[in-house]
């Protein structure tokens, strides 16, 4: 198909970001009203075979998974089957945590990461069965294979089993704090289930994928034995002259975690799923999800930095250059994807690489940057910085240690705060109320510090995580 969109200044800032990080493959659609505009595949798919990337290459999508786990609840809302302010317990009994407030928690907290759950270390154990087979996990920092000694976790009722063992302390009252939460969507998952008495990934591919036409897209890659455009997997290690990348073929997979970030798909399926966004509720001529509901998901529920909002299963920019952007990025082992949606002006866009950890969704920045007629690097968002002097730097020193395997450590550097995570240091910019900005391997993040009572900093809300400060 050929491109009615020039976007030939937006391919030279991507071929270098994919070049600084060794992307082996990137697949990158944009549509307007519903029509392609621009399909490019940089890279390949197999770097060995040099088998090119197209827009039906099948690449995990992560996280943008948890868009559809919402769409199955709000289907099921739409049926009279549940109401998204039911308590979790009155589908998941079983369900407990360490808080009387268990029974607080709503199927409303959990899609908008709100019950109050720090992350858990159940997503190691969630997997277990796939890392045991996967000799690149030792070039994934903060993932300790060597404490893995809990059983694997492969059934709801195990994962509930395991997480009412645990000891924690909720964040705060469910509906209070946001802190994305892998396990409230495994477990949105398990509503699923015993809602429509249908295994989920049968519900999605019965309800959702093949009503939207998305032939390429399921949960394992076996179901797609009649399509060989799938990519190979890669991770990247540490060499003495910086990174190496390399094949990697064991995909990550989690049955207890499906409804958390686990489908493959492809850039052409992706676009047609994103037509449930941007056209209230319906792709081509089938109604996959009612208005009102699209217009739930999309809602601004919670806001989670400045100027950004968590709805349901995805993330609101309501003044993202003048419109408003309804997003989602997935990142997992061989996998850095993003989905992007601005109803008002009829764009949509999807992204998918085959590498964890790269700036997919700065690339996409790009994208949209010239498809709308700014620089290529315009930033949506226009921070005031502020100074601060060495005493008041050093409230924010500490390690904060997080139950999923990320440790960050806040040091001074220069008479410059810094960020340490990955083995790598990134400055830090005080833009004012406890809220810093990093540029983190190029991408923005906020990062936001939180006091106790007595005006301590006691946890630290980074990379949308909220957990503890561990040592001064």
């Amino acid at each position: 198909m050929k491109n009615t969109v020039d976007l030939n200044q937006f391919e030279n800032y991507a071929t270098q970001l994919i070049s600084k990080y060794q992307i082996p493959g990137v697949a990158i659609g944009l549509a307007h009203n519903g029509s392609a505009v621009y399909e490019k595949g940089f890279g390949y798919r197999n770097i060995e075979k040099k088998l090119p990337v197209t827009m039906d290459t099948v690449f995990g999508i992560a996280s943008v998974t948890k868009s559809f786990t919402c769409v199955a609840v709000m289907q099921l809302q739409d049926a009279g089957k549940l109401s998204v302010h039911d308590p979790v317990i009155k589908y998941l009994p079983e369900f407990s945590t360490p808080s009387d407030k268990t029974g607080k928690m709503t199927i409303h907290h959990f899609m908008t990461h709100t019950a109050g759950l720090p992350p858990l270390p159940s997503i190691f154990y969630a997997k277990k069965r796939c890392l045991e087979l996967d000799s690149s996990v030792k070039d994934y920092p903060g993932l300790d294979f060597n404490n893995l000694n809990q059983e694997p976790i492969d059934t709801y009722e195990q994962l509930m089993e395991f997480i009412a063992g645990l000891e924690f302390e909720l964040l705060g009252d469910p509906g209070t704090h946001f802190s994305y939460s892998n396990d409230s969507y495994a477990l949105l998952g398990a509503i699923v289930e015993r809602v429509s008495g249908m295994r989920f990934e049968k519900y999605v591919k019965d309800y959702i994928l093949e009503p939207s036409g998305m032939l390429n897209t399921c949960g394992l890659i076996d179901e797609l034995a009649h399509h060989d455009d799938i990519t190979s997997l890669y991770a990247a290690r540490k060499v003495e002259d910086g990174e190496e990348v390399y094949e990697s073929p064991v995909w990550w997979e989690s049955p207890s975690m499906k409804g958390a970030g686990y489908l493959k798909s492809t850039v052409r399926d992706m676009l047609k799923y994103a037509e449930i966004f941007r056209n209230d509720g319906k792709v081509g001529d089938k109604q996959i999800l009612s208005k009102e509901s699209v217009q739930e998901m999309i809602y601004p529920h919670f806001e989670i930095v400045p100027g950004k909002f968590y709805g349901y299963g995805l993330m609101i920019t309501p003044d993202y250059h003048g419109a408003t952007l309804i997003e989602h990025g997935g990142n997992l082992k061989a996998v850095a994807s993003q989905l992007c949606i601005i109803p008002e002006r009829g764009v949509t866009a999807m992204i998918l690489t085959n590498l964890a950890g790269v700036p997919a969704t700065t690339i996409m920045g790009g994208a949209l940057n010239i498809f709308e007629g700014r620089p290529v690097n315009s930033s949506p968002e226009i921070y005031s910085e502020h100074e601060l002097s060495t005493v008041e730097m050093e409230e924010y020193i500490g390690t904060f240690t997080s139950n999923e395997g990320m440790k960050i450590k806040i040091t001074i550097k220069e008479e410059t705060l810094e960020l340490n995570t990955q083995e790598q240091n990134f400055p830090i910019q005080f833009i004012g109320n406890n809220l810093f900005v990093a540029n983190v391997n190029d991408q923005e993040e906020v990062i936001r510090f939180i006091r106790n009572e007595q005006g301590e900093i006691e946890r630290i809300a980074y990379h949308f995580r909220q957990f503890p400060k561990t040592i001064k």
